[in-house]
């Protein structure tokens, strides 16, 4: 069935009380995945990790989608093993081809995992979908299984503002037809865009060694990643942008937004505005200190 509007704007509602979440992460792609990953993993009072999903991507850190994707299951398995969570039916492989143009699902366990724990959802009790790479994994499932759209909500960290000249973000434009499938799909979504909301919820290296890098294994996988994107660390700093979808499950409060209607995703990757279209969350503005603040503490505890 399709969503009502008023159970639509319920849906959007952030979250009180504890609630289920699978991720899907490009994790070896960029730096930022690894940090969400570990902040969600430390967040056990709020969030109940149901699984975590490989994506795809495809830059000079891949020789295609399907390794990236395979790279970041990997990468994934790295963390875990430094913080001694077992991956084993925690972790899935995602697709190894984007969605595309021609709108076809990929199949990948991931799907299977994520359409078979959206069915097991409801209204009252949603799925929430923390993606933070190409959204591959999530349109093949929607095109799969469409009626899953009335049973999760999606936040996502993809695009760029919707006054941004332009929508061409990495996360987007991997796949801009599994971006079109997920506008279009009816699925509630948050979206968190990234340059003009996300774009100064960075670190630098010298905060980095005094608050992650002193704490065990993690921290110290954490700070050789992060210090390993940069050869000159002298006046440099990074984005570690994936973290704000977690930060608006954790405490909405941390990323202000508004119920805007959800835009349109032309082929030439601008937004286009029909007022008339389903509602969707749309985060503002992102409060960086609180989100680092957070993940400081939690890996200090987790650590002690």
């Amino acid at each position: 069935m399709a969503l009502s509007a008023a159970d639509r704007l319920r849906m959007l509602e952030p979250p009180t009380g504890k609630v289920r979440v699978v991720m899907d992460t490009d994790t070896f792609n960029e730096i930022d995945d690894q940090f969400a990953i570990v902040q969600m993993m430390l967040s056990s009072d709020r969030l109940d990790v149901e699984a975590i999903y490989a994506a795809p991507f495809h830059n000079k850190r891949s020789d295609g989608p399907g390794d990236g994707m395979e790279r970041s299951y990997d990468e994934i398995l790295q963390l875990l093993s430094r913080m001694d969570i077992a991956h084993e039916g925690l972790v899935h492989r995602g697709v190894t081809e984007y969605v595309g143009p021609s709108k076809q699902a990929r199949p990948a366990a991931a799907v299977d995992d994520l359409i078979e724990r959206a069915r097991n959802s409801s209204i009252e009790d949603p799925l929430y979908v923390i993606a933070i790479g190409a959204i591959s994994n999530v349109a093949s499932a929607l095109i799969k299984a469409p009626e899953i759209a009335d049973t999760m909500v999606v936040v996502w960290l993809g695009g760029h503002a919707l006054e941004w000249p332009h929508a061409v973000e990495f996360n987007l434009k991997q796949d801009v037809g599994g971006a079109q499938v997920l506008f279009d799909s009816g699925v509630p979504l948050v979206l968190v865009p990234c340059m003009g909301v996300t774009s100064h919820l960075h670190s630098t290296v010298p905060e980095i060694e005094k608050y992650v890098e002193v704490h065990g294994e993690i921290g110290k996988f954490l700070a050789m990643r992060y210090k390993g994107y940069s050869e000159d660390h002298v006046g440099w700093s990074k984005q570690i942008w994936d973290m704000a979808a977690v930060g608006w499950l954790l405490d909405a409060d941390w990323t202000p937004s508004v119920i805007v209607a959800t835009p349109i995703l032309t082929d030439q990757i601008t937004w286009s505005v029909d007022a008339s279209r389903h509602s969707m969350r749309y985060v503002t503005y992102v409060d960086r200190d609180p989100i680092i603040k957070d993940f400081f503490h939690k890996l200090a505890a987790f650590a002690s």
